[in-house]
Formats: C-alpha cells, structure tokens, sequence
C-alpha cells in the first residue's frame, strides 16, 4: 500500500545508522569485558575482598545494561520491520498506526543511545555528585528545590542509576534550603553537567493566600566523582572541620551522635557536608571526596594549578542567569533558553522527562565543536 511507503523508507533507512551505533557504542568489546569479569567472578577467592568483589559486581551490571539496552533496541527493530510487512500485505491501516508508534519508539530508543557516543570528555563517565540550593525567596525557593530534588531523582531512578542522599538541609517551614546527592551508573556527570545552573520557577504559590504569582530559583551544581589516579592536596591548615547532630533523613540512628560533619576549604570558601553515612568517619571521607571534586572542577575551569590561588565564584541564584524557566501559570511551559528547546507538559518534566532537554543540549555541543 502506498500508505507504508513512507515508514518503510524511514525504518529500513535506520539499519546503517544501528550498525554504526553499535561500533560506536563498542558492544563487541563490551560484551567481552563483561564475560571476562563473569569469569573472575567465579574464582573461589573472589568474596575475599569484600568492597573490590561488589564494584566488580557493579561493574558487570552496568556492562549487561549496556549490553541490553542495545539488544533491545535491536529487537523492536526487527520486530517493527516485519509489523510493517504485514501490514501492508494485509493493507491494513490500523496496524499502520501500530508501526507509527512503533517507530516512535525506536527513534527514541536510538537518539538516546546515540548520545552516549557524544560522551567524549575526561570525565563523563564517572559518577556524578549534585547539590542544590535554594535561591532568595524563603518557603517558595526552598519548595522549588524540593520539587528539582524529586525532579532530578525521578528521572535518575528512569535510566537506572543508584541514587545515595549525602547531605539535607530542611527548610524552616516547608521544602529544602540545600541538598547534596551522588548518582551511581555510566556517563552520569555526562548526562547531567547539562542541567548546571539556575533553574526559574513561575506559579501561583500555595504559600500566598492571596494567590499571586510568585518567580523563584534554585541552582544545580554538578560535579564528577574522582577516582584515586586524581591527587587534589589539600593541607590541614587550609581546612576547618565542624560536626553536628544530624537531621532529616537517614534513621533515627542519625540523631544520637554528632556524627555530621562540615568541611571548609578556607582559601576558597568552599564548604561541603555530608550527615546520612552511619559514622563521623564515613561521613568525613564523604565530604572530603565532595570538596576534592569541587576544587578540582575550579581548578579545571580556572586554569591553575595551585588550590591555593583559587577563588570562589558564587553564581547569582536570582533572575538574569537562570538556564531554563518552569512555568505553571498563566501558561505551562518548560523552556531552556541556551537550546531553544522547550516542552509544554510541565507535569511531565517534574516527573522526570528530561531527555529532551538534555539531548538539546549534549547535541548542540557536538555541533559547536
């Protein structure tokens, strides 16, 4: 039928690009790698070192996500191809509109996989660690930082990464003044360094009970986890170390000790926390890894290679420097104002679709380069 023309040129057009994708995305290595640690996995011994026998295990995880995702796409694929056939065969036009979502979906499937080959910087395949902190305004900014938290983490639970809440500040009434979280899993500071900056909110507030329209902000900082080849110095001098009763989440196990702990970097100003791991200890190292990366990034980005001749660079969390814009009213409306793009179901992008915008950005990088 004439009807099928059209998807059938766009289907059978796909199969090149698969092709390339999984050269790309290096599936064949990748397989291998993964049955290479499948077989040391096996070894008797492998249990005797506990934490190096569970990052294998992640590993390996990851790789057969990797793997599967891939395969996936594969098979919908194939299996769209032969709907098509069929249809057309029994020129049936209810299933032309089953092959119409199919590809879709594919699509879909594709353009996000294809993205992970635009994840060519030093650092985007390692974990990310985010903090959010809410701009001026009281109760309606530090709500709008916990409406982002949920955001961030509805969409990171989507594509399968490990979500470990480091550090929560409550707000006085209501929300969150701050909130500091790590994301395990592949190319996650890739993905997410394009959501760094301001994000502005506009809504009628339900904390007004005149019901006007309220604009507030809240900014993201993203960093990446660094692994032990990266040396940052940090002298003791240089650092002051506060602990605290926790608070928040975490167990009621939290509350019973001052085990939190703060740490500031004097020479920048640069301050981290962390209070949810079950000791002082733990904590400490938390947060010490938090401000290496943190001063690391500062470095990177300034261009020096001494900690000390750092300065702190505080954004402005207020209007003129948001990133993307979340309107509710008069209007919905979700738009980034570096890529242009935007989408109109708000509801849907505080439950987490952030794909589009994410692949707005990541491609226009490509393009630039």
């Amino acid at each position: 039928m004439i009807q099928y023309d059209a998807i059938r040129q766009k289907i059978n057009a796909l199969a090149p690009e698969l092709e390339k994708l999984r050269v790309a995305l290096r599936i064949d290595q990748t397989s291998d790698q993964a049955a290479e640690l499948e077989a040391r996995a096996q070894d008797p011994n492998f249990w005797n070192d506990v934490a190096a026998a569970q990052e294998m295990q992640t590993q390996m995880r990851r790789l057969r996500q990797k793997i599967e995702r891939y395969d996936t796409l594969i098979r919908e694929y194939e299996d769209l191809k032969v709907l098509c056939e069929l249809g057309d065969e029994a020129e049936d036009l209810e299933i032309l509109s089953e092959v119409e979502d199919g590809w879709k979906m594919v699509e879909e499937r594709y353009e996000t996989q294809r993205l992970e080959t635009l994840f060519t910087g030093e650092y985007d395949s390692h974990n990310a660690i985010l903090t959010l902190h809410a701009g001026a305004g009281g109760t309606e900014a530090q709500d709008w930082a916990e409406m982002l938290y949920r955001m961030f983490t509805r969409w990171a639970e989507d594509h399968g990464f490990d979500v470990k809440l480091l550090d929560l500040q409550e707000g006085e009434e209501a929300g969150i003044k701050s909130v500091s979280f790590m994301l395990n899993g592949d190319n996650a500071y890739g993905y997410l360094r394009s959501e760094i900056g301001v994000h502005r909110l506009v809504r009628i507030s339900p904390f007004d009970s005149s019901g006007r329209r309220h604009t507030s902000f809240a900014s993201l900082e993203v960093l990446p986890e660094l692994d032990d080849s990266i040396q940052i110095d940090i002298r003791q001098e240089d650092l002051r170390v506060d602990t605290y009763r926790a608070s928040g989440a975490g167990g009621q196990h939290i509350n019973k000790t001052d085990s939190a702990v703060r740490l500031t970097h004097i020479p920048t100003g640069v301050v981290v926390s962390c209070q949810t791991e079950r000791s002082q200890v733990q904590n400490r190292e938390t947060a010490m890894n938090m401000l290496k990366a943190k001063l690391f990034t500062m470095a990177r980005e300034a261009q020096m290679d001494r900690i000390e001749d750092l300065k702190g660079n505080q954004m402005d969390i207020a209007w003129g420097s948001q990133i993307r814009s979340y309107v509710f009213c008069p209007y919905t409306m979700v738009k980034d104002h570096r890529t242009g793009y935007e989408e109109g179901d708000v509801d849907a992008v505080m439950d987490g679709r952030l794909d589009g915008f994410i692949n707005a950005y990541l491609s226009g990088q490509k393009i630039e380069k």
